[in-house]
């Protein structure tokens, strides 16, 4: 059944698509603007565009229909939840698991098993219910997933606004000097292999700051803050500076030692969506990087 709702603008200046997508925080401002070119938001009685400026006492009216049905097949793959309320679920997402389906991986993905342990995200709107930020298929860690469409759009607001905190555990090859340090660099796709990312001047804004945590003889393992979310954003920036992560055979250095990239998700720190609680958790490395680590001189 169609949602229909009346708004009056109290205040002007506002594009029209922000306007709605701040008067119901359920509705993410790309399905607005769709709703707006479909004729399904109007204003004053008239279909106007996405980037019309709402004035003081304009009417705008808007008709929701139902989201389709989500397409994603349920799948019974067992996930380590470590913390879980009405609004989202925070889990550790094992190395080997990719985030959504994608060309090649239409299923057995992170997005098949929380849509099985929470039935009601079938229901959502969109092709990744749920999924508000992503890892890297071998890149191991924590990950928070919202329950409701309300919380989605929260929390994705909190990873746009660059409010969430992101730490990884990261092991590169060499010493990297001096102990602490940002990485500015824009990040794009290689100019001359599609399927990989480099850094390069036409490319988005990508911030990483890193800490040492530990030197080994031939290895530094860092502490790694980024503030960005660019795809492959931390293997690229250390490649970049000539430090690759150890194990990591696109950009980094191949390892008999490590069995795929070392790239943890180690800490997650964020509002809870509801009540504004500040949530934090961490995570320590999974045995097939802690072993080998520990052997490491």
């Amino acid at each position: 059944m169609d949602r229909h709702l009346e708004l009056v603008a109290e205040t002007g200046g506002l594009r029209l698509d922000k306007f709605v997508s701040e008067k119901d925080p359920e509705l993410p401002r790309v399905r607005v603007r769709a709703l707006i070119e479909g004729g399904q938001i109007t204003l004053n009685g008239r279909q106007v565009k996405p980037s019309h400026l709402v004035k003081t006492g304009d009417c705008i009216e808007v008709t929701i229909p139902p989201p389709p049905p989500s397409d994603i097949i349920p799948e019974a793959i067992p996930l380590r939840i470590i913390y879980e309320d009405n609004d989202l679920a925070v889990i550790i997402k094992p190395a080997g698991l990719t985030t959504h389906p994608a060309p090649g991986h239409p299923g057995g993905t992170l997005l098949n098993a929380i849509v099985s342990l929470y039935p009601e995200l079938s229901e959502a709107e969109g092709d990744r219910p749920g999924i508000v930020h992503r890892l890297d298929k071998d890149t191991s860690g924590l990950m928070v997933i919202a329950r409701s469409r309300r919380a989605q759009a929260a929390l994705s607001d909190q990873f746009k606004r660059r409010e969430v905190t992101k730490v990884y555990l990261v092991l590169v090859k060499g010493r990297v000097e001096p102990t602490a340090g940002i990485i500015d660099a824009a990040i794009g796709r290689h100019p001359g292999t599609r399927n990989k990312m480099a850094v390069t001047e036409s490319g988005r804004e990508a911030r990483s700051q890193y800490l040492v945590a530990k030197y080994f003889r031939h290895y530094t393992l860092l502490e790694v803050r980024i503030f960005t979310g660019r795809t492959h954003q931390i293997r690229v920036h250390f490649s970049a500076i000539g430090y690759p992560v150890v194990g990591d055979e696109t950009y980094g250095v191949r390892s008999e030692i490590f069995p795929r990239q070392f790239v943890h998700a180690h800490r997650l720190k964020f509002k809870q969506p509801s009540t504004g609680a500040i949530l934090e958790f961490t995570s320590e490395l999974p045995p097939d990087l802690a072993a080998p680590l520990s052997r490491l001189v």
